[in-house]
């Protein structure tokens, strides 16, 4: 045998690898593979490649911290569903093309190429080289697959997107930043994985379940809030939050997986629902599973899985103003037919799911049907979108009488980020049946939940709440009407009070409250008109600017109650941003940020965060000094692009007495300069 070595090392052709992987945006430097699709390395050999029969090539992966999974890549494609290569002889050098099966773990492997004489005697080997090995949603043989390209560009590979806050009636979007292709964060996420409490137990068993989108994806959703395990979030909905950064202040994913990633696993604080859909949607965008970020208005967390929330007037945090979840698309082989599709995934810890804090994978098509024994975690998801709001009022000696409410409010307005654009698309029909049809009658039957008792009949007496627009800072008012539509005129009591409270109805003390004894003449209506005063909401609003204005009516000679609610966000300053010089990879380019000060008090502390996947990564920079009432702020800074496309500078600004508010903007960045002179080549 020779006694020189043949084999002088293996290219991994990264470049055109990821390339045909679609993950050339992630990394050129380290290949990036999706399963069930093939790829090709160069074998480059010293001076004449090693001949058959003379000689055999192997190759072999290993997978898992320690190399602990061992697989003998096969030389023909006889063994169905196991990895297999081929190989094609060129001048100095041996193209290897690698078929993976489509339900491989993903991973980072390990690859060597071994050569072996005809005997099998082991002869020389390369140096072992590793790649990732991620889902493969365009591959129709992946458990991902999702056939369509429109929706792999936003599900998968959009870096950016928007969520959805507010209230149901007056929804605001917040925009984030994904990141899933910036730099480290594939690494990151599986670092995620593999600090998981089973990856940690046995990690040969972990190694073997990560072929399921099922198992990746329930494993992250209870990794990303760090309330039992080494998770990345910590969640905090208080108000107290100079430990850490107020969740309000974070635009993006990758600042949050960074920071977790260089503290060793320790979890950061503080993350509230947006904030851990937000970073489970990167991860799972990151890993190949198409992931969208979903928000439901009027949410119903309902403690006892019973369904139809008791709503105590004396502890108001069962009726969430709005909560988030993620979706994401795979097939369901452990359910019955009928259940693949969108899975609802939950990463806000709320419900123990099997002892741990997290929530799903359930199919949205078993909410809509009513099917709450498929797993997982189906009654829980279906509460929140179904239950039926009871409320009662609570006397000081325990007795409680039962409310009329004119509206019926859980579960409506179900959104997410339209695959066309900025804009929003309803979904809230994959969800639940048109209300009061036969078909929800069925599903609430099929649930084993009584249809809900309805509400009393108010009578004859209604109410209503207008407002004027609330613009943070000003003083506005709300008009609550009372409407008799009776034929004698009645005596009532009517009290209204307005609370700040944060977006998941905790509150955070009482503004005003105002109570008036009327007369409301038939046939008529009776305006109340409640000023708030920016003297008054100012001191108690909580960071997420909500005011809940709530109206009792009593009437004086029977124990009916009649309740309405509403709840105002108050409009907020934007960002203006505005970005100097073209825009090119590797070029400088300014923004100049401006805010003015909407507040009639003086701002101290102020702090603008800048981050945009492609543009830059996060970046502080400070304010000095007070900002007073009207005064405007200019900070500029410049940046380098790195990566061309469609992208956005995400900005949030922060203070002692304004938090939340937000800028963005959009650039096209093109990959070099482009001569609009130039003469074309003949």
């Amino acid at each position: 045998h020779a006694s020189h070595s043949l084999l002088s090392g293996v290219d991994l052709q990264c470049y055109e690898n990821n390339h045909a992987h679609r993950t050339e945006e992630m990394d050129m430097e380290q290949l990036l593979v999706r399963r069930g699709q093939p790829f090709s390395v160069v074998l480059q050999c010293t001076d004449h490649i090693p001949r058959l029969p003379d000689h055999q090539l192997n190759l072999i992966l290993h997978l898992g911290k320690n190399n602990e999974v061992v697989l003998k890549v096969s030389d023909s494609e006889q063994d169905h569903g196991k990895w297999w290569f081929s190989q094609r002889n060129a001048q100095g050098e041996v193209m290897l093309t690698l078929h993976s099966p489509a339900d491989a773990p993903v991973g980072l492997y390990s690859m060597t190429v071994v050569l072996l004489s005809a005997d099998g005697q082991l002869l020389e080997q390369t140096k072992s080289q590793t790649f990732y090995l991620l889902f493969n949603p365009w591959c129709k043989d992946d458990s991902v697959y999702l056939p369509s390209e429109e929706l792999l560009q936003e599900y998968i590979l959009n870096e950016n997107g928007i969520l959805y806050q507010g209230s149901w009636d007056d929804i605001t979007t917040v925009p984030w930043n994904f990141g899933q292709f910036e730099k480290d964060v594939v690494d990151i996420c599986f670092e995620v994985l593999d600090n998981s409490p089973a990856a940690l137990k046995n990690s040969e068993m972990d190694i073997a379940n990560r072929g399921s989108p099922v198992y990746v994806s329930r494993t992250i959703t209870a990794m990303v809030n760090a309330n039992d395990d080494r998770g990345v979030v910590s969640g905090r909905w208080d108000g107290e939050y100079s430990d850490g950064v107020a969740p309000t202040r974070w635009t993006g994913s990758v600042p949050i997986l960074r920071r977790w990633s260089e503290g060793g696993g320790q979890r950061v604080r503080y993350g509230q629902c947006w904030v851990f859909t937000g970073v489970a949607c990167t991860v799972l965008r990151c890993l190949g599973i198409p992931t969208r970020c979903i928000t439901n208005y009027s949410s119903a967390h309902d403690t006892d899985a019973n369904i139809s929330v008791d709503y105590l007037f004396n502890d108001q945090l069962e009726n969430v103003n709005y909560h988030c979840w993620v979706e994401s698309w795979m097939k369901r082989d452990d359910l019955p037919e009928g259940f693949d599709g969108w899975q609802v995934l939950d990463p806000t810890p709320l419900e123990r799911s099997d002892g741990v804090f997290c929530c799903g994978p359930c199919p949205v098509h078993a909410v809509k049907e009513g099917e709450v024994g498929l797993k997982y975690d189906t009654p829980f998801v279906f509460s929140e979108v179904n239950a039926d709001l009871i409320f009662w009022i609570v006397h000081p000696d325990g007795e409680r009488i039962q409310v009329s409410q004119n509206s019926k409010v859980i579960g409506r307005n179900i959104s997410t980020k339209s695959v066309y654009g900025d804009f929003r698309e309803d979904i809230t029909a994959n969800y639940k049946h048109p209300e009061g049809s036969m078909k929800e009658r069925e599903v609430y039957k099929k649930a084993g939940r009584q249809v809900g008792q309805k509400n009393k009949d108010p009578g004859q007496l209604k109410l209503f709440i207008k407002h004027a627009p609330a613009i943070h800072g000003t003083d506005f008012d709300v008009i609550i009407e009372v409407y008799n539509s009776g034929r004698e005129d009645t005596d009532a009591q009517l009290t209204v009070t307005s609370n700040a409270i944060t977006y998941n109805s905790i509150h955070r003390g009482e503004c005003q409250r105002k109570t008036t004894s009327l007369t409301v003449q038939a046939h008529k209506a009776h305006k109340e008109v409640l000023r708030l005063q920016y003297d008054h909401y100012g001191a108690c609003v909580s960071e997420h600017h909500m005011i809940r204005v709530t109206a009792l009516l009593q009437l004086t000679n029977q124990d009916n109650i009649i309740l309405q609610e509403i709840n105002i966000p108050l409009k907020m300053p934007a960002l203006h941003i505005k970005i100097i010089g073209k825009a090119i990879v590797s070029h400088k380019l300014t923004a100049h940020i401006s805010f003015t000060n909407p507040l009639p008090v003086s701002l101290q502390g102020g702090v603008f965060t800048v981050e945009g996947a492609g543009l830059t990564e996060a970046i502080e920079i400070k304010t000095h000094g007070k900002i007073e009432p009207g005064q405007a702020v200019t900070v500029k800074f410049s940046f380098k692009p790195t990566r061309a496309g469609l992208r956005k500078l995400l900005v949030d600004f922060d203070s002692d007495r304004l938090r939340d508010v937000k800028g963005e903007a959009t650039v096209i960045v093109r990959t070099k300069m482009q001569n609009r002179n130039a003469v074309p080549e003949i």
